[in-house]
């Protein structure tokens, strides 16, 4: 069989406060139409359909017309698991009707167990988890680490394997040997934040969810992160994203990536702040992507995020390459007689080309009060 192995929507998710919703479903037409074109037998979402155990409602809508659209319109099975972003209880409320329309949600490691069989593969789906689920399933008080956890579930697994069949193991968690990017969140439990990938060899592939590049695991031809469909975070601003098709009918199975198209990129644009601000000067963005700016400028440059943004409506960072170099101001003998509050306030624009705010400025005098009545 054929299938899209895919993870990480984050449905939900900002970008430093921007609203990636319109990204998202942008991101979801591109699978789907990979999908389509590839004639895949079923999709794998492996975990964090959801960014957050508590969605908004526009996110909880936006994920139920997705999976509608392509279980039952499109009528491709679907096998999905929780992962450490969702709450397992929320997400998967239905999933005992859901798999009426080969819908296979599962949210508990004891359903990882019991594989669900599509065409020629059993896929066993194993939702993000801690040992102590393990060591109650199993009713071992032995099981402590999340090696020891997962020794138990592969054997587990593995007594159920039909030799006929190819078997497929779909998780949520962070592999040895994986490097991850600023965007995750680190799987760690039971003292361990690595599962050992020689635990995983027995399956013709392993489909990982949790970090969100591709290139995470680079040394197992058959144990694959898809990546996040998106760029969540600057240091992913050279990845390129998009999705696995993994055929089963070959022996090792063929695995081929398949690329997708932001529709707003996140670029980082490295420059001095004059030739950021020259009209003539040309960037490879639009006005609608999220850039980070990297300031090669060592002097003090006041409103810079606010003017910058005049030309790049989307900053969503901006960090310094140089040292920043600040020249004290020499003051007449006049102005250094004036109040502690007044020369605080023009020490502090002067270093952070911002003026106190008012609460700020509340914090100070307070502070100044506190001063002046321990010397009397």
């Amino acid at each position: 069989m054929r299938f899209l192995h895919t993870a990480d929507w984050h449905i939900g998710k900002k970008l430093h406060g921007y609203d990636l919703l319109t990204e998202q479903q942008d991101a979801y037409r591109q699978i789907k139409t990979i999908a389509l074109a590839e004639k895949v037998d079923a999709v794998v979402i492996a975990g964090d359909l959801y960014d957050r155990a508590l969605p908004g409602e526009d996110a909880v809508a936006v994920l139920d017309q997705m999976l509608v659209d392509l279980n039952r319109q499109e009528h491709l099975p679907i096998l999905a698991i929780s992962g450490n972003h969702d709450s397992a209880v929320r997400l998967g409320y239905g999933r005992e009707w859901f798999a009426s329309t080969h819908f296979y949600l599962k949210t508990t490691v004891a359903e990882s167990l019991h594989p669900v069989t599509v065409g020629d593969t059993q896929f066993f789906l194993l939702p993000y988890f801690e040992p102590f689920a393990v060591r109650q399933l199993f009713a071992d008080d032995d099981i402590r680490t999340v090696t020891q956890a997962m020794v138990r579930l592969v054997a587990a697994m593995k007594a159920t394997f039909d030799p006929a069949k190819k078997h497929v193991l779909v998780a949520h968690f962070f592999a040895a040997g994986s490097q991850h990017s600023d965007s995750e969140t680190l799987v760690q439990v039971g003292g361990l934040n690595a599962v050992p990938t020689d635990l995983l060899r027995d399956f013709d592939y392993v489909a990982l969810g949790h970090l969100h590049r591709k290139e995470a695991l680079q040394s197992e031809p058959t144990m694959k992160y898809s990546g996040s469909p998106l760029k969540f975070s600057t240091s992913e601003a050279t990845d390129t994203k998009g999705v696995w098709i993994v055929d089963t009918a070959t022996t090792p199975v063929t695995v081929t990536f398949k690329p997708l198209t932001p529709l707003h990129d996140l670029v980082v644009l490295q420059d001095s702040f004059d030739h950021l601000m020259d009209s003539q000067q040309e960037y490879p963005v639009t006005k609608e992507d999220f850039v980070t700016i990297e300031l090669t400028d060592t002097a003090p440059i006041s409103n810079v995020m606010q003017r910058l943004k005049t030309r790049f409506p989307r900053i969503i960072e901006l960090k310094r390459v140089n040292q920043l170099t600040v020249t004290p101001k020499v003051m007449t003998t006049q102005e250094t007689q004036r109040d502690p509050l007044t020369l605080m306030g023009d020490f502090f624009e002067q270093v952070t080309q911002h003026e106190l705010t008012a609460q700020q400025r509340a914090w100070a005098k307070a502070a100044l009060q506190a001063a002046e009545k321990g010397e009397n």
